[in-house]
């Protein structure tokens, strides 16, 4: 009876101690980085004419961006027409969330080639996106970056470049401001 009675001052001793809870490691969903931009915006764009060329004259044209969340958030489609002296442009960019690699592929076409181009593959950290694909231009095969930051309060930028072998040369840009 002696060696009951110890057991079971040491069974409540032992439970009497706090557990230390585990530690929980919370991965980021990044399914909703894109929400900022949903909405109507103005939108500016400049494109270098030759890019990769040494060239410095670009082309600027203006028009609307147009937002909309699909899936809940995990997917979004950017519809854009916009004028300038190259022209009309009219480009839709439809940006799939992968939630098992955390990742988005923004996945763009225009209304003048008819078919998506290869997809840019990335993610946002500390508030700025960063996608990559390969392209090719004129010929050459390219590796390009896009990055998308806040410029300044009320006005979201996003900046292509082509990175590799043309290290820093850059080839479009754009801004986007609200509507």
């Amino acid at each position: 009876m002696r060696s009951f009675l110890i057991l079971a001052l040491a069974a409540c001793g032992h439970a009497a101690v706090p557990a230390k809870p585990p530690t929980v490691t919370v991965t980021r969903d990044g399914q909703h980085d894109f929400d900022f931009e949903i909405g109507t915006w103005k939108t500016k764009l400049r494109r270098l004419v030759h890019p990769l060329s040494g060239s410095t004259e670009w082309v600027e044209y203006e028009g609307t961006t147009i937002v909309r969340r699909v899936w809940d958030g995990r997917a979004n489609l950017v519809e854009l027409v916009a004028d300038g002296p190259a022209g009309h442009f009219e480009g839709l960019n439809l940006r799939l969330y992968n939630p098992q690699t955390r990742q988005w592929s923004l996945n763009f076409a225009s209304s003048k080639g008819g078919e998506m181009t290869p997809p840019s593959v990335g993610a946002f950290a500390n508030g700025r996106g960063e996608f990559y694909n390969d392209e090719t231009l004129d010929g050459r095969a390219i590796l390009v970056r896009f990055v998308i930051s806040p410029l300044r309060a009320g006005v979201l930028g996003g900046r292509w470049q082509d990175v590799g072998s043309e290290l820093g040369r850059e080839r479009r840009a754009r801004r986007v401001s609200r509507a």
